[in-house]
């Protein structure tokens, strides 16, 4: 059985409220308590260190343990420095060295709602009326990591994000996480005819932004193939595909296991579509050649912008449509106990989080759901 950890938003919760405590006490805390909220139990994380800087300054270390999980942070340091203020907010929340910055949020620090919501609720609890802190987030090894991640294809910068909707970190690799999925996919389609498969949490956090019922949202990872399945099986109708076109494009191709481990395929399909489309030779070889799936779509844009062109809405519906056939295709196929009836739309968005393209039906599903 696979071990789950926790996310990185608790363990600078937990760093936070171990510098809080040195402030109040003049004493360090060896453990940490941190109400996850999401869920509603309570996490003990150990402090490797809780240090006074001033009278009214504290740093306390964490290091993240994220579990069984294919995850670059494990074992890094999570540092939280915690001074008093005597104006402003209650609780108020910045991004150190090694907190990436938001390009498409004003440079803001990419400390997201959960990692604000757990911070400010679990601190809020331990000040005394008119007490009120600053709490600053350091990761020092944040700017290094965040060049192995795909942050940038977001548009964050320069360091890592605080991101998720849980406390909880499961492997989203293994079997045991599948079964983790696909409890919660049984538990929503025994109260919903029409889901929404998001792949990960940015697609969590922005179909949420969108007014999309928080209970109609399946998290999949890159279980897409048995997910369908599953959910043709317990009589799903309708299911919204909505995610990041870097990863959703590869089910245009076949690709319904989406961890790049296994199949990429991405350069490939978008080529093909250009080509259908009707781009130049040396339009498409340059989408092929390009770094990522986020480089070839900016390639396509500026192909637009210099000849008053469609090429992106082009090739991008063709994918949609072609995402939505491929899904429909992959249920009949392989649900021997399914009805083979349920309706696949598809949504896909850039680093952005803006919508490139909605399919026919993807933007019915949309309707219905907003």
């Amino acid at each position: 059985m696979s071990r789950s950890g926790y996310t990185l938003p608790v363990f600078a919760c937990a760093a936070a409220v171990a510098a809080l405590h040195w402030l109040h006490d003049r004493k360090p805390l060896s453990i940490a308590s941190v109400d996850l909220i999401e869920p509603a139990q309570i996490a003990e994380i150990p402090i490797e260190q809780v240090a006074g800087l001033s009278e009214n300054t504290a740093l306390a270390i964490t290091r993240s343990d994220p579990g069984d999980n294919l995850d670059l942070t494990k074992d890094t340091p999570i540092w939280a420095l915690v001074e008093w203020r005597e104006e402003g907010e209650t609780v108020i929340i910045k991004g150190g060295e090694g907190i990436g910055r938001q390009m498409n949020a004003d440079d803001k620090p990419a400390i997201y709602a959960y990692a604000q919501r757990l911070l400010k609720e679990n601190l809020q609890r331990m000040l005394a009326p008119g007490e009120k802190i600053t709490v600053t987030i350091i990761l020092p090894e944040g700017r290094s990591l965040a060049v192995r991640t795909s942050n940038s294809a977001f548009g964050v910068v320069e360091g890592l994000s605080l991101l998720g909707t849980t406390g909880i970190s499961q492997p989203l690799s293994t079997p045991d996480q599948l079964a983790v999925f696909r409890e919660e996919l049984q538990n929503k389609a025994s109260r919903f005819e029409s889901l929404v498969f998001c792949i990960g949490e940015n697609g969590l956090d922005l179909a949420r932004k969108l007014g999309i019922n928080p209970e109609q949202l399946v998290k999949t990872a890159n279980w897409l193939g048995p997910m369908l399945v599953e959910a043709d099986v317990l009589g799903v109708k309708e299911i919204l595909l909505f995610g990041y076109h870097g990863k959703l494009m590869k089910l245009a191709g076949g690709i319904f296991h989406t961890h790049h481990y296994l199949a990429d395929g991405r350069r490939e399909i978008l080529s093909a579509h250009c080509a259908i489309a009707g781009l130049k030779s040396s339009d498409i070889q340059a989408v092929f050649n390009s770094a990522t799936a986020e480089a070839a779509l900016t390639y396509l844009k500026s192909l637009d912008a210099a000849t008053g062109s469609d090429w992106v809405n082009q090739v991008y519906s063709a994918i949609a449509e072609a995402i939505d056939v491929r899904s429909k295709e992959y249920i009949q196929s392989h649900s021997e106990k399914g009805t083979g009836v349920t309706i696949c739309g598809s949504i896909l968005f850039d680093r952005d989080r803006k919508i490139i393209v909605k399919s026919k039906t993807g933007a019915l599903l949309m309707g219905k759901l907003c």
